[in-house]
């Protein structure tokens, strides 16, 4: 139990230094883009429009709220993290032990004659991934829907800062405000959008892992190593493909809420997530994110999120390509990591 808590201070440790991140993540998300786009090259020397990355958007706030200010939302992302993480254990180990008990009362024959008991194979088959996905995503799916309320409430702290309002100061007060004026289904605005983008993640990147690691590196024993990487590198490209459904669940969380970043001119007032998905899939332009270093800066009336989204799997890895029009934006993530490789 103690190492149980060891690893979820280190988790702790390791979501607080990343808060800067995903909250500079979380105001572009919304629209807000205080520092006009500037003069410069891409990696093939090309003078282009590019807006600023993660460090200036940084030092911006940094700027208007202090060094402190880049920690907005932090502890309520932290009880997030932390309640979510011990769901997610508790059910997981109830599944391992219900596994243990099944397979204690399944007879074993070879055992009563005495004979050798075959080893087990090395690689596992398609039902015991089927299986393992299904109580891992029963055990995401319990801890997303308990950790969510926290997780509305880090959203729009983070987001107060476009009108530089108090509105959500404290967790217990902003709990209240909640209550008060959106009743319990304030707390889980967004969620539904979250919950499937889990889902499809999850069974996204099991499956074409063990699809991977069966048909392509199974017979090549020189490529038998990269086993152990092959899930973290189809976790990244999973994350591309459901990150629509990460963005509409941020940008509900702080619909009409009465802060300024969930109301006009940075997002309409959506009646449901899916109102929020038609209205982003037909927008007249629309952001394609890769890395919060330098974003290319483009100006096009006439394409949709899905066209940009095949324009970004041909562009470079280094950039961002940002499109203006006046609504939330939508952009695709991809993780460091995946540019690295």
């Amino acid at each position: 139990m103690a190492d149980q808590w060891q690893q979820y201070a280190l988790a702790a440790g390791f979501t607080a230094l990343s808060h800067p991140m995903l909250y500079v993540k979380v105001l572009v998300q919304v629209g807000y883009e205080p520092i006009a786009p500037v003069l410069g090259h891409n990696l093939f020397f090309r003078q282009e429009l590019q807006l600023p990355g993660f460090f200036s958007y940084a030092k911006y706030i940094a700027k208007q709220d202090g060094k402190f200010g880049l920690f907005r939302g932090l502890t309520p992302r932290l009880c997030s993290a932390l309640l979510g993480s011990i769901t997610h254990h508790k059910v997981l180990k109830a599944y391992e032990e219900e596994h243990i008990l099944e397979d204690e009362e399944e007879e074993n024959p070879e055992e009563e004659l005495n004979l050798p008991v075959m080893e087990p194979k090395a690689s596992k088959t398609m039902n015991d991934v089927i299986r393992e996905t299904s109580h891992e995503m029963a055990a995401r799916c319990a801890a997303t829907v308990i950790s969510h309320p926290f997780h509305v409430i880090t959203v729009r702290c983070m987001v107060q800062f476009i009108g530089k309002e108090f509105k959500y100061s404290g967790l217990f007060g902003s709990f209240g405000t909640i209550y008060r004026e959106e009743g319990l289904k304030g707390f889980f605005v967004g969620l539904i959008p979250r919950v499937l983008g889990d889902i499809l993640s999850l069974w996204l990147c099991n499956l074409v892992a063990h699809i991977i690691n069966t048909h392509v590196i199974e017979n090549r024993h020189q490529y038998s190593e990269m086993k152990s990487y092959t899930q973290a590198v189809t976790s990244c490209f999973t994350s591309i493909v459901v990150y629509p459904f990460v963005l509409v669940a941020n940008l509900m969380a702080v619909n009409d809420c009465g802060i300024t970043g969930g109301l006009p001119p940075y997002a309409p007032h959506f009646s449901s997530w899916l109102e929020c998905w038609r209205y982003l899939a037909n927008s007249v332009s629309t952001d394609v994110e890769n890395t919060l270093c330098v974003q290319m800066y483009i100006s096009t009336p006439n394409h949709n999120v899905w066209d940009f989204y095949f324009y970004f799997l041909e562009t470079s890895h280094t950039q961002v390509v940002h499109l203006e029009h006046n609504g939330p934006f939508v952009f695709f993530q991809i993780n460091i990591l995946a540019v690295a490789l």
